[in-house]
């Protein structure tokens, strides 16, 4: 509730009788209704937007020169985690790139440590300029099919659902459960009935579709492909348009977006490490591009920011309007969206404001509890030479389910580097049982070496990619090492690493030194051959037992279609 002063003072300063905390003077405002780029003043008292579209006096006054005024964007769906730094430098990396306020699902370190993960996470966001939302993670673990370091039920996730930073149930990707009626996921989805709840639903159509929206679930950033997307908003899903990492769905999503479409299409990146921000950006990039593929400007930055605040029912943001939260994006370019200046909250997005900001205390600094590997370990036991193999499609986190011949001898199937057959194994990290999973998958391009990485959608178990057992064994052991994060390995050394001690999944150093290590981190998987763009995050993905259609976790190749096990 705001206090009869506050309304006093913004009912003043908007109507121009006292003068503003702040205006942003100078400038071009661009109008979500009609397009059009109106120079006026903007009036900020406290954190909230109190007069546009007039002239104001003001206490502090910024000259903004001749720049656009946008209303800050807003993430809808997003894992800090997968930005591999805490979310104190995730918020130094996206604001100021123009994300004021972002969605996150701590769905990664909640699969390691449970509810600590989510209060750290909540403690986190209370301390940032930026506006991160928590929606509480759904599904931990996320299917009976791996082993994961905790498990969360409906009573530990009411317990947080009070917090101020708690949005509502994040995505509910155990879809198979919902349409089959799951006591456990049907008790969180009717305890979270009346907040947001989150989606999760590749490839699912028609019928099933239906019965996924019949629980209330609204939104999904999983779809791949322009009619699987068009299905769902028509059937009244939002659908979240993401550029990340590894998934790049603008391409194909992109052309949907229009002024008549844009009220059911927002954009997300889901998981976008620091590099790409660096290079590339956050979603500035993903409206910069939408616009160079002949999105109109207008859908684009609706997309960014009033769609997303009318769907996730942040109706205090969206616009820069009276009565509105302060978050605004000034820009040097409206196509280009060029980033010059941000305010978060009427709070300028600079190094003094993130200074001020108070500290978090790191955990989960001992979570990996993984047992000693050898060699002879990945040893891969088969009745004969034709078998499973998963297939990496570049760019998608969906795989292909792969039947091949490879080299075949006293029971034991091989790599076979001809077809581009690497070895996968999923080492259990959280001290449960000491599973080990054992597969193959085409894609790689892997010539010598390994790759293991302690991030693991979703249980984040250790996974390794490679043509040598011995190195396979010396990264899986190598991580325990360095309390997580991603290695390469040839020849038994290491030629370089990436330390994550937080669950396993995140940096203690800032974001600049985590783009910095990825440069030598990547150059050291093309050494020993990787052709994929992104081949850590692609390792990541592979032990992802709700996407289509074969995956590797600790129990073993994994048929997600038939949802059985065909191999260990």
């Amino acid at each position: 509730m705001v206090a009869r002063s506050v309304l006093e003072r913004r009912i003043d300063q908007g109507r121009g009788v006292a003068e503003a905390d702040l205006v942003l003077t100078n400038l071009r405002l661009f109008d979500l209704v009609t397009g059009a780029l109106t120079p006026t003043d903007i009036a900020i008292c406290g954190d909230t937007v109190v007069g546009t579209y007039e002239a104001y006096r003001g206490r502090r006054v910024i000259d903004c020169g001749g720049r656009i005024a946008v209303p800050g964007f807003i993430d809808t769906h997003l894992h800090v985690e997968s930005s591999l730094v805490t979310p104190h430098e995730f918020d130094r990396c996206v604001l100021p790139h123009g994300v004021t306020t972002a969605l996150c699902d701590p769905h990664e370190i909640a699969n390691v440590l449970g509810a600590e993960g989510i209060r750290f996470f909540l403690e986190s966001a209370a301390a940032l300029v930026m506006d991160l939302r928590i929606n509480l993670s759904s599904c931990v673990p996320a299917t009976a099919m791996e082993t994961a370091g905790a498990r969360l039920e409906v009573e530990d996730l009411l317990a947080l659902r009070d917090h101020p930073k708690v949005l509502g149930l994040a995505e509910v990707m155990n879809f198979p459960g919902v349409l089959a009626k799951d006591p456990g996921m049907l008790a969180k989805i009717e305890a979270f009935g009346d907040v947001n709840l989150d989606g999760h639903a590749p490839l699912l159509r028609g019928a099933d579709l239906n019965g996924y929206l019949a629980a209330g679930i609204r939104n999904d950033h999983e779809s791949t492909g322009a009619d699987e997307a068009l299905e769902k908003i028509r059937k009244g899903m939002t659908v979240l348009i993401r550029e990340g990492s590894v998934c790049k769905d603008l391409a194909r999503l992109g052309p949907l977006l229009s002024v008549a479409t844009a009220p059911f299409l927002c954009f997300c990146t889901d998981d976008r490490n620091p590099l790409e921000i660096a290079h590339e950006g956050h979603l500035d990039h993903l409206i910069r591009t939408a616009i160079a593929m002949g999105v109109p400007a207008l859908a684009a930055y609706r997309a960014a920011s009033l769609t997303p605040a009318t769907a996730f029912g942040l109706t205090d943001r969206g616009m820069i309007a009276p009565g509105r939260r302060a978050d605004i994006v000034l820009l040097d370019d409206l196509e280009g969206c060029r980033v010059a200046k941000v305010f978060a909250g009427g709070t300028e997005a600079d190094e003094a404001a993130f200074a001020a900001r108070p500290a978090v205390a790191p955990v989960g600094l001992d979570s990996i509890r993984a047992p000693r590997v050898t060699a002879a370990d990945f040893r891969v036991r088969a009745s004969r030479a034709e078998g499973p193999v998963i297939g990496i499609i570049a760019g998608q986190i969906i795989t292909e389910h792969l039947t091949l011949v490879l080299p075949f001898s006293a029971g034991f199937r091989d790599i076979d580097p001809a077809q581009d057959v690497a070895k996968v194994a999923v080492v259990e990290r959280h001290g449960r049982n000491g599973n080990i999973g054992r597969g193959f998958v085409k894609g790689f391009g892997l010539k010598r070496g390994a790759i293991a990485s302690s991030v693991g959608h979703d249980s984040h178990n250790i996974t390794v990619v490679g043509v040598d057992d011995a190195d396979m064994a010396v990264a899986v052991n190598h991580l325990s090492v360095i309390r997580g994060g991603f290695v390469v390995v040839a020849e038994g050394a290491v030629l370089a690493e990436l330390p994550l001690p937080v669950a396993g999944l995140m940096s203690l150093e800032s974001h600049e030194a985590v783009a910095e290590a990825l440069v030598p981190l990547r150059a050291a998987a093309r050494a020993i051959g990787a052709t994929l763009d992104e081949p850590f995050l692609q390792v990541a993905f592979l032990p992802l037992p709700v996407i289509p259609h074969l995956k590797i976790t600790d129990f073993g190749m994994v048929d997600v279609d038939a949802f059985t096990v065909l191999q260990n």
